[in-house]
């Protein structure tokens, strides 16, 4: 076990990711992965069309509303553009700056992208939702709509999940990786993470945890700890190794080798929920949502809300 960080480090910085870092997923015991089961979008076995819904809070006139005051994660689907949002009552897509929410019900703790379309997440089941409870590690192919259970499902809550590459890799009490969605192989991961970041090329996951950033190159097995980053709340790649960092106090750095160096920015966003990065140098957009809107920077300029 790494030791603890050093007395110079603000202590109200760790504060902050230790009590976050508290709220992380549930242990779960081994079970044998159930038969895939499809998830429809509504009690009746309908797939309803997208519905808007009220801001939760008071945002400018012209400002993306959020869903939900607390959001799990946030993307830009690949394919269509879209802002995506995992929020505590289901996916959110923003086609305009009105959300409109598609699919189940599902309280989708872990959530991510892994192409147009295409997406992972886990977390708990509405109650009118035909999904084990846990969901286990649930996959969508059309956009949210949908969603199968491909494994885990009354055994894992994923509250951190990623991709890297083809590999999935979920932290549910234990560090876990899957090639294949069914089979999962335990990762030696001494700590608890915040959130994972996982490479498109699928070489590098990084780790934020309350003892600071741990790396992986081989898609979650075997973790060592990057002495030289700072204190991270959270991280993002926005490319093969481009990433984007949030310290506990909004403050963003960047690293342009996959996490090994870190430059401090003067973006802030304080409050973040949910971090976004994509692209790199001069076309880097970083996304923040916080309990308001979602905050957005390309190419190093001041945050702006989204419109």
């Amino acid at each position: 076990m790494r030791e603890r960080l050093s007395l110079s480090r603000p202590l109200s910085l760790l504060v902050a990711v230790i009590s976050i870092g508290l709220v992380a997923a549930c242990s779960a015991s081994p079970a044998s992965a159930p038969a895939p089961a499809a998830a429809t979008s509504d009690a009746w076995g309908g797939t309803p069309s997208p519905e808007p819904v009220g801001p939760s809070a008071s945002p400018g006139a012209d400002e993306l509303r959020l869903p939900s005051a607390h959001v799990h994660a946030i993307a830009r689907d690949p394919g269509s553009g879209n802002v995506v949002v995992a929020a505590h009552d289901g996916l959110y897509v923003y086609d305009g700056a009105t959300p409109k929410r598609v699919g189940p019900v599902i309280d989708l703790m872990g959530f991510t992208v892994a192409g147009p379309g295409h997406y992972y997440a886990s977390g708990h089941p509405g109650t009118a939702t035909d999904l084990p409870q846990p969901v286990g590690l649930i996959e969508s192919r059309d956009g949210g709509n949908t969603w199968t259970v491909l494994s885990r499902g009354g055994a894992s809550d994923f509250h951190a999940l990623t991709t890297a590459g083809s590999t999935v890799v979920g932290f549910d009490g234990v560090l876990r990786s899957t090639a294949d969605g069914r089979t999962w192989r335990d990762g030696n991961l001494d700590a608890q993470p915040r959130t994972l970041a996982g490479s498109r090329d699928g070489a590098t996951v990084l780790a934020t945890t309350p003892e600071g950033l741990t790396h992986s190159t081989d898609a979650g097995l075997s973790w060592r700890w990057s002495e030289q980053a700072p204190l991270l709340l959270m991280v993002a790649f926005g490319d093969g190794t481009t990433v984007a960092g949030l310290t506990p106090d909004g403050q963003v750095h960047t690293s342009t080798d996959a996490g090994q160096t870190w430059r401090a920015t003067e973006l802030l966003a304080p409050d973040a929920q949910a971090l976004h990065a994509s692209g790199e140098g001069e076309q880097l957009e970083i996304l923040v949502a916080n309990d308001r809107t979602i905050l957005a920077s390309t190419g190093g300029q001041p945050f702006q809300s989204m419109r």
